[in-house]
């Protein structure tokens, strides 16, 4: 399967849309890839510097369902908190839409 996605390589590379297998979205069973989507999967990006990337709601979600997933999310993180960090592990939060102006959230009231 990934040989023919493969080609699309120079094109959806620099986009940040390329396939990739780890993460789910090259799958022999095309029907189970797409219902786990459709269901809310998530995928969650971590950059060099720690910085975490994911997306926590669509246009269509009320705001109640999107602080249902902020709070899921910030219960996941704070429960993957390795041992050996002392302090706070979470040092700031921002929101954003897709292309807008971020943010910042008030961690005293999470």
């Amino acid at each position: 399967m990934m040989s023919k996605v493969g080609k699309l390589g120079k094109v959806l590379g620099p986009k940040g849309i390329m396939p990739n297998p780890k993460y789910g979205t090259v799958s022999p069973n095309v029907k189970k890839a797409v219902e786990d989507i459709k269901k809310g999967k998530v995928e969650i990006r971590c950059d060099k510097d720690g910085n975490l990337n994911l997306s926590i709601g669509r246009v269509n979600f009320d705001d109640k369902k999107i602080i249902e997933n902020f709070k899921s999310v910030f219960e996941v993180i704070e429960k993957e908190k390795p041992a050996g960090i002392k302090g706070n592990y979470i040092k700031n939060i921002f929101l954003t839409n897709s292309m807008g102006p971020s943010v910042k959230l008030n961690l005293g009231s999470l």
